[in-house]
């Protein structure tokens, strides 16, 4: 169920949530407020859980001169096989603001590529900043958004799909490069979603499909599986509605 990930390889150094708290935090100026990265995270956690939402896995990194750092936390909160995750990063050199991404996928890797369905919080590191209050918000915004996620899911479920538009879909992707995923996917992906291993990917939905690309996915290196995985979805909406031939069959009908 574990779909996030924190990736470290451009300098940095994964640690634990105790060990933030030795990592020293720059003085002020006048324009420029430094936030100890121990402290969003902690702040993090506890407006979390304000809202009984635990942390089940948590991990951090943190640039080799400590002025960056990247984190994702898993949430207890799971739907239909998936579970919400939250990616954090910060920075107290004025490279980045600091920000927030949740999803059910998501990707944090210290080479800056931050991904989620969702960003609730992007905010400089300005004088009058209450780290409290933004956190307050992007959490309260986050919880929001769980339920069109969540809806998401259900009608891709619930949404059936002809043999011949899967297969235009995955010609689509693969052969016209709708999709910037490598080629020799296409005949995983088709097997995938004709023949599942799995029983609960059995019905050809959309739901379906979309596991039978993220599974195929698997096999790349994981920077290019999660911006493949990242563009999936619009690209799904897209191809499964583009034209009359092809359009998806919701199951009540």
């Amino acid at each position: 169920m574990q779909q996030s990930q924190l990736i470290a390889h451009c300098g940095s150094s994964k640690i634990t949530r105790e060990e933030l708290k030795v990592i020293p935090t720059p003085e002020a100026s006048a324009t420029h407020q430094p936030l100890p990265h121990h402290e969003i995270v902690e702040a993090l956690v506890e407006s979390l859980s304000y809202r009984q939402i635990s942390v089940v896995r948590e991990e951090y990194a943190v640039s080799d001169d400590g002025m960056k750092m990247f984190g994702v936390l898993d949430l207890e909160t799971t739907f239909d096989g998936c579970r919400f995750s939250v990616g954090v990063r910060n920075s107290n050199d004025k490279s980045m603001r600091l920000a927030l991404t949740v999803g059910y996928r998501v990707l944090v890797c210290d080479n800056m590529t931050f991904h989620g369905d969702f960003t609730p919080v992007l905010a400089k590191h300005t004088k009058h900043l209450s780290l409290v209050d933004i956190l307050s918000v992007g959490v309260d915004r986050m919880q929001r958004s769980f339920e069109p996620m969540r809806k998401q899911v259900e009608a891709w479920k619930a949404t059936r799909l002809p043999d011949e538009a899967a297969k235009l879909v995955i010609y689509q992707a693969f052969v016209e490069g709708k999709l910037d995923a490598a080629k020799h996917l296409a005949r995983r992906v088709h097997d995938r979603y004709f023949n599942p291993q799995v029983e609960e990917f059995a019905p050809r939905t959309m739901w379906s499909l979309s596991n039978a690309f993220t599974s195929a996915f698997k096999d790349l290196d994981p920077i290019p599986q999660f911006k493949a995985t990242a563009e999936l979805a619009p690209f799904l909406e897209v191809a499964t509605t583009g034209s009359s031939s092809s359009q998806a069959i919701p199951l009540a009908s």
